[in-house]
């Protein structure tokens, strides 16, 4: 029995060897090079992501850092620069998506794989920057389709921990991360809690008997918390309070979930009560509802993915498409997101596009809701966000429109200025089934 168990032991061993000699063609590319040389792309249509379009358009970049933007022929990128012609193709800005758990969990139904929930409910203390995975094989999905920032977020409790912003490439967090710490993520207990029954498939929704409750909780952890910030040498170290002091002198956001109106005019109005400096909602399904409020306390707007239905009956059918135009219109700062999903996130660009088809505003204007708009809710506008002299040349050369999926065809994508490698395990897959199934 024992040589038999050593015997089957020295097989799967060596199984496991063959397998992965096997599959290390099928590992994830190696992050781009570092930029070493001017490099000018020319010809093409420059969406900026302010709302400005440059028809036959050139952009030039050196070590990372955008050096002009403007019309082809108006500067030149210098001796020895090279040079692409991308005439007919559009540039925009990388897409970024915020409030994911990209990095954070890899295969649903694989525990080990998930690293995006922790144990308790009060832990402002830990954080996505180290646990974000830069060898997730569902990240080269993503950048794939225009996705060259994404903001990891932990779930779990009422306040969840902080969320950082890690780039589509890189070899580890380290070399990944743009923002480091941006904010705490904090969940506001609703006005109303619904329960599903399962016998009669109908959804009950009652008033929320443990709100008082979750509400005292926070003010007690907030009063601490601000005490323990307004200590100039506390006695001893206290990590969940001292995560939480970025929020009382504004170097980190307060991301508050939040959907009903109520709610949100009650958890901004507990946030500013407290002495934390910048707040944004996140959700916000009835943000509409009190955009006057919003607008009046320049609170931005993280909005839940707009391609569903709308949450109650009463409300008109294309109220998702038509909210992130509504807001806007109604002057508040909105970003849409695909909540915390992380592999569906790739289709974030047609959430922009589909709004722009709704939402009474323009193309450009969508644009901003995942590029210009989100950069300055992180606080990273003055690297990304927009194509402008002095930022990071981080960006996409597309075939046609990127809002629209015929469009979206990603031909390049430059992080930081280099060119990254757009395979990933979806085209080598493609790839490998054209052989058996693909025409004769």
């Amino acid at each position: 029995m024992i040589k038999h168990n050593i015997k089957r032991r020295m097989t799967g061993l060596l199984l496991g060897i063959a397998a992965c000699v096997t599959t290390g063609n099928a590992q994830n590319p190696a992050p781009a090079v570092k930029q070493t040389k001017m490099i000018l792309v020319t010809g093409a249509t420059i969406h900026v992501g302010d709302g400005q379009v440059i028809e036959n358009g050139s952009i030039a970049f050196d070590n990372g850092i955008i050096t002009a933007v403007g019309t082809t022929g108006s500067f030149s990128g210098g001796n020895g620069a090279e040079v692409i012609d991308a005439k007919g193709k559009h540039i925009y800005p990388g897409i970024i998506s915020l409030n994911t758990t990209v990095g954070l969990q890899e295969i649903a139904s694989v525990r080990a794989t998930l690293d995006y929930n922790e144990v308790g409910q009060i832990n402002p203390h830990v954080r996505a920057l180290v646990a974000y995975n830069t060898d997730s094989e569902v990240i080269p999905t993503l950048r794939g389709n225009g996705i060259l920032l994404s903001q990891a977020v932990p779930q779990g409790g009422v306040i969840s921990g902080s969320s950082s912003v890690f780039y589509s490439d890189g070899w580890n967090w380290e070399d990944a991360v743009l923002v480091k710490d941006d904010g705490i993520w904090l969940s506001w207990p609703p006005f109303l809690s619904s329960s599903f029954n399962y016998e009669d498939f109908t959804v009950s929704v009652k008033r929320n008997d443990k709100r008082a409750e979750a509400i005292n909780v926070f003010r007690s952890t907030f009063a601490d918390a601000r005490a323990y910030a307004e200590t100039q040498s506390p006695g001893s170290v206290n990590l969940r309070l001292a995560a939480m002091k970025p929020l009382f002198d504004g170097s980190a956001n307060l991301y508050i979930r939040a959907e009903y109106g109520k709610d949100i005019i009650e958890a901004v109005n507990f946030a500013k009560e407290n002495g934390v400096k910048k707040i944004v909602i996140v959700g916000g399904d009835e943000s509409y509802k009190v955009a006057a409020f919003l607008k009046e306390n320049q609170i931005p707007v993280v909005l839940n993915p707009t391609h569903r239905l709308p949450g109650r009956v009463d409300e008109q059918v294309y109220l998702p498409y038509e909210l992130p135009g509504m807001l806007h219109k109604a002057g508040v700062k909105v970003a849409i997101t695909y909540a915390d999903e992380w592999w569906r996130t790739r289709n974030l660009a047609f959430l922009a596009g589909t709004s722009s088809g709704f939402g009474n505003v323009t193309p450009e204007e969508a644009l901003q809701f995942v590029t210009k708009n989100a950069a300055e809710i992180i606080g990273a506008d003055k690297l990304v966000g927009t194509l402008e002299k002095g930022k990071q040349a981080s960006f996409l050369v597309t075939a046609g429109d990127m809002l629209d999926m015929r469009g979206n065809v990603i031909q390049m994508a430059f992080i930081k200025g280099g060119k990254v490698n757009l395979d990933d395990k979806q085209k080598r897959l493609y790839e490998k089934y054209k052989v058996k199934y693909g025409k004769k």
